[in-house]
């Protein structure tokens, strides 16, 4: 019995201070409808991490599921990419920022 597609979005983990969730930011880029300018969205989504294997800085693969709590309607369903730490800081965040990472 098919019930539909199955949605799957990609982006980046943000929070992993919950038990079993996560926070991710899916960033999309669409044009205005009027002036055609591209226009980049972030929306933040709870995902159930069930083994705790997403750490901050993570590129995951989301789907949706059945509701599981009150705001988590997602899953993580693989780890595209682990993030790189130096120092404890995230290379992504430093390297979007443009510092230097000595």
């Amino acid at each position: 019995m098919a019930r539909g597609k199955v949605k799957k979005l990609v982006g980046v983990v943000t929070s992993d201070k919950m038990d079993k969730t996560v926070v991710v930011d899916v960033t999309r880029i669409k044009k205005h409808s009027s002036y055609l300018k591209p226009i980049k969205t972030t929306s933040r989504f709870k995902a159930h991490d069930e083994k705790g294997v997403c750490k901050v800085g993570d590129k995951v693969l989301i789907i949706g599921t059945r509701p599981l709590s009150k705001t988590k309607r997602w899953r993580v369903s693989k780890v595209l990419e682990h993030a790189t730490v130096i120092e404890g800081e995230v290379i992504e965040e430093l390297s979007e920022q443009g510092g230097n990472t000595e």
